[in-house]
């Protein structure tokens, strides 16, 4: 099976020709973005592999299905640039990501909490360039402090558990309770009240 894939990137070469290899389907790489001017790139591609930047939409996806594509795989859990109601009446199966790892993603927000919290990245651009003066990169203790987590789905969970372990005071927000967060002692709240905090 040939398998056109759009807006692809080294990392997608990488990975993808990687997972296909006990597959073996024809993979071909478009650096350019799917919009209607590129459908002609997938003219005989039975299925078309998307990311969130491509466009979707009627012009597209009529264009796509004139072209022989069958199936839209989308590489991101996210399917809003896709025009769903468009593509069932052409014919058109979409299929998409079911979740991320909710670790990866969590791990990434703390990442990033600690290295604004720590100044890491004006630290690192300072000692570039030889500057190794602490004025203005002194951060706060994470320990101690309050955290508001708004959505604790299955990322925000695993969010609580490792701010948890930092040994922070929870806040939560979320339209529905979860019991794990619960147990962790966050305490739930109105998105305003968590936000003033």
């Amino acid at each position: 099976m040939n398998v056109a894939i759009f807006s692809s990137k080294p990392y997608d070469r990488q990975f993808l020709t990687a997972a296909n290899e006990q597959y073996n389907f024809e993979l071909t790489f478009f650096e350019p973005r799917l919009k209607l001017n590129t459908t002609p790139l997938a003219a005989g591609y039975p299925v078309v592999c998307v990311f969130i930047n491509d466009q979707l939409d009627e012009a597209t996806l009529t264009a796509l299905a004139q072209h022989g594509t069958r199936l839209i795989a989308c590489r991101s859990a996210g399917y809003n640039n896709v025009d769903i109601e468009t593509a069932t009446q052409l014919g058109l199966t979409v299929v998409r990501v079911p979740a991320y790892s909710p670790y990866a993603v969590a791990e990434h927000a703390v990442g990033l909490i600690l290295s604004l919290n720590r100044k890491l990245y004006r630290a690192y651009n300072r000692v570039r360039n030889d500057n190794f003066a602490l004025n203005g990169l002194l951060g706060f203790d994470v320990h101690g402090s309050t955290v508001g987590i708004v959505g604790t789905g299955k990322i925000g969970q695993c969010f609580a558990q490792i701010m948890h372990g930092f040994g922070c005071t929870l806040l939560a927000y979320d339209v529905v309770e979860n019991p794990d967060c619960v147990a962790l002692g966050a305490t739930y709240l109105s998105l305003p009240e968590l936000l003033s905090q």
